[in-house]
């Protein structure tokens, strides 16, 4: 796939440091990948320290004072705030805390990101779900696993006596996220023994880059010569901003009777869903797994059948 004439690609996120997966990939295919930042993130510092008391007072470890057994991340920003918090931390408290200890995860990028989290914060913790690629499948991962930590085939106890035994997840999310994690793990239809409380802590805020729509358009100028133009959307915000630009590029392109196409690509169903419900624009394709090996197969399809009309 790629080729000296690859078009450009345009990878509306910022860049992660210090690698990014979607960089090495894209261009080890020979595509020139470009990144447009979209989201602003803002660290919440109270709600951080709370999970700072945590670790000092030893509710993670461990034990009958044990506040939660494990930890839920789904996205690397989550991940970048509790490393942040971490790092003020004495590493003798949370190298304890790390006993024991599952982190459960969704997509390889945010895996990548735990595990280098892990192996310089938590060194005794597990990671788990890694392959499961998005919300739904994780907490389904979490069931099973979960409750097989808490599990006892040789004894006969209640489901109320399970549950008691079974200390809550800590589920570590932006301002704006899915419930399908805690609706799932909590549900009412689930028998009591199986359900696993879920407390969720807003650890970090989003919002538009300033100036990201004229970023995006300035971008776009750029490429003015080039027939075909890839932008790759990786979350739901930033993308009113996105297709009020890509519709103006449409206007000039039936005014002028020809011009640049921009093709776009979401990483994921729930961008995609977004973009059509809330935006009323259908992108070209869709990711099958949130990654750079995922977004890299569904565009070469599309361009191969392009080629083919």
């Amino acid at each position: 796939m790629g080729g000296p004439n690859f078009p450009p690609i345009l990878l509306l996120k910022t860049k992660s440091s210090p690698h990014d997966g979607y960089d090495e990939f894209f261009s080890a295919q020979n595509y020139i990948p470009t990144f447009v930042p979209v989201l602003s993130h803002n660290f919440h510092d109270e709600n951080l320290g709370q999970i700072k008391t945590l670790f000092e007072s030893g509710r993670l470890n461990t034990g009958p004072e044990r506040r939660y057994g494990g930890l839920i991340f789904t996205s690397q920003r989550a991940v970048e705030a509790f490393a942040d918090m971490l790092a003020g931390l004495d590493q003798s408290l949370t190298a304890t805390a790390s006993h024991s200890l599952p982190l459960y995860t969704v997509g390889p990028a945010t895996a990548r990101s735990l595990t280098t989290l892990r192996d310089t914060h938590l060194p005794h913790a597990t990671i788990h779900g890694a392959d499961t690629g998005n919300g739904e499948n994780l907490a389904t991962f979490i069931l099973d696993h979960y409750n097989r930590l808490f599990s006892d085939p040789a004894t006969s106890i209640s489901g109320d006596e399970v549950k008691s035994r079974k200390p809550p997840l800590l589920f570590l999310v932006g301002e704006t996220r899915r419930d399908i994690i805690p609706r799932t793990l909590m549900g009412e239809s689930m028998p009591v023994s199986k359900r696993i409380e879920v407390d969720e802590v807003v650890v970090y805020e989003t919002g538009v880059v300033a100036g990201f729509e004229g970023e995006f358009e300035r971008i776009l100028k750029i490429h003015d010569d080039t027939t075909v133009v890839w932008a790759v959307v990786f979350s739901p915000t930033g993308c009113d901003a996105m297709v009020r630009v890509l519709r103006r590029e449409e206007d000039i392109k039936r005014r002028e009777r020809g011009g640049r196409k921009v093709f776009v690509a979401t990483i994921g169903p729930t961008t995609r869903d977004h973009l059509v419900k809330e935006c009323g624009f259908q992108p070209d394709v869709c990711a099958a797994k949130p990654s750079p090996e995922g977004v890299g197969e569904v565009i070469a399809e599309f361009m191969t059948s392009l080629d083919g009309q």
